[in-house]
């Protein structure tokens, strides 16, 4: 039985995607995972090249195609030697992302938030979208402009540091542990963050609770104070608590304390599964750093555990194109 983690980077063979191929590279060289690249092509488009051309479509054509989109991407850059595989479907592509990452099965997926379409200013891809409503694993999602790591060393700097907004829900403390585990293994500062939404009801404002406001604070940062003691103290985890709208906040803390990376958690119910909560959804349109979306209840996968010695991280790290 082979154990080695899976991640699977799907791609449309766009700029974006390039910047989401070389995070899962490196990602994949880090904890010698299996680095499944996978492409979807649409029904119609398929029947279209066989009915017009006379030319027939075949899978392999397109894991060809995947080939060269890999060597383009790590052109004149160290390139995977670590396990690497081509995945072609045809159908929807968020159904066949998650299908993949079902059957593999995948630890972690890296899409970008943009692909060949959807580059409006305030939205995102519909795939990436789709699949975060859906997913039952972790999503990393790149920005469409960020080129992605060219070293593996380069990491701790392009990351900085590393943002955890939590609601306090029940699921803020599964969300906090993963993002202990990522801050562990690439030794990144955590700012763990709360954003208070304003009362806008109409009773609330009519009766002037001047006490109210305060009182909402002193609980936050006391539930707040519980889920720090979570994080071992090594890791010296900083708090905030702040007022406004949530995805408005969020991004400029982001923005202003040089957050690469914001770790996400994803709303979920006993009868839907996981949802993309509203303040997920907004944040994914304004932030333009990566941001790790974590399904509600997931324990850290294989990926996120660092049991590799400094040799193993060193090695991995000096891959070359076979």
């Amino acid at each position: 039985m082979n154990d080695r983690p899976s991640i699977l980077c799907p791609v449309d063979f766009s700029d974006a995607s390039a910047g989401a191929l070389r995070y899962a590279a490196a990602l994949a060289a880090r904890f010698h995972a299996r680095l499944v690249v996978m492409s979807v092509d649409e029904p119609l488009v398929t029947e279209a090249v066989d009915l017009g051309t006379g030319i027939v479509w075949t899978p392999e054509d397109c894991r060809q195609e995947i080939a060269r989109f890999v060597g383009r991407t790590f052109d004149h850059e160290p390139a995977p030697q670590h396990p690497l595989e081509y995945e072609v479907a045809v159908g929807r592509p968020a159904t066949e992302i998650l299908r993949v990452s079902r059957e593999r099965p995948c630890s972690l997926i890296v899409m970008s938030s943009h692909g060949l379409t959807g580059m409006r200013k305030l939205f995102f891809g519909s795939t990436t979208e789709r699949v975060l409503r859906e997913t039952s694993v972790p999503v990393l999602v790149t920005p469409p402009l960020d080129p992605g790591p060219r070293r593996l060393q380069d990491a701790k700097r392009l990351l900085g540091r590393m943002l955890v907004p939590v609601d306090l829900s029940t699921a803020s403390a599964p969300q906090l542990q993963a993002a202990s585990a990522i801050g562990d293994l690439f030794d990144l500062p955590l700012l763990v963050a709360h954003v208070i939404e304003p009362l806008r009801s109409p009773l609330a404002a009519r009766l002037h609770l001047t006490g109210i406001e305060p009182d909402r604070r002193a609980a936050a940062e006391d539930r707040l104070a519980d889920l720090i003691g979570l994080v071992p103290r090594d890791r010296h985890p900083e708090s905030l608590v702040v007022y406004g709208d949530p995805a408005e906040e969020l991004a400029k803390i982001a923005r202003d304390r040089h957050a690469g990376l914001i770790v996400m958690g994803l709303h979920g119910s006993a009868m839907l599964g996981p949802r993309m909560g509203s303040v997920t959804y907004r944040l994914l349109c304004l932030a333009t750093v990566l941001v790790l979306a974590v399904p509600p209840h997931q324990e850290p996968g294989a990926w996120i555990r660092g049991d590799q010695s400094d040799q193993d991280v060193e090695d991995s790290a000096n891959f070359s194109m076979r």
